[in-house]
């Protein structure tokens, strides 16, 4: 009985605590105009040789990173796709490898021919798990703003 008198207060602390912490959880979204450019990149690629292996459509806050992460194999070579929303103004997207070490950088502004559209080939130099951090800025919508992320691989 002792020990379920002291359980009892850990229990309502533990619930506490897990109810005051704001958790980031990530979200789909739904914009016709970005889903007619993956269609397209999509097509494209293709055409090329590449097969799709991850695709993911995410909701982001103005000049908030969205990170993600996925394993790469050594010697093989990826597309990495990021398509921001129409009307920010500015697009980046970095890679980190395992320790941290940024092995690309790419910057777009809205006025760029392909501006809302970041995609860069890599070839790793090991096998590990990779980072990409897309972010875009967008002073009208400062959040519920759409991105969408894709990742090919080369097929011989």
């Amino acid at each position: 009985m002792k020990n379920f008198l002291l359980f009892l207060p850990m229990l309502f602390l533990l619930q506490f605590n897990a109810a005051g912490q704001d958790v980031i959880r990530l979200q789909s979204c739904n914009d016709t105009m970005i889903s007619r450019q993956v269609d397209s990149l999509k097509q494209l690629f293709q055409k090329d040789g590449l097969q799709l292996l991850k695709e993911a459509s995410i909701t982001m806050e103005s000049e908030y990173e969205m990170p993600v992460v996925v394993p790469l194999n050594k010697g093989t070579w990826y597309q990495f796709v990021f398509i921001g929303d129409y009307s920010s103004r500015l697009y980046e997207v970095r890679m980190f490898d395992w320790n941290e070490k940024q092995v690309i950088f790419q910057q777009k502004r809205w006025g760029d021919i392909d501006g809302n559209i970041i995609s860069y080939g890599y070839t790793p130099e090991q096998s590990e798990f990779y980072m990409m951090k897309p972010v875009q800025v967008n002073k009208k919508k400062k959040k519920n703003l759409c991105g969408y992320v894709m990742l090919f691989k080369k097929v011989n």
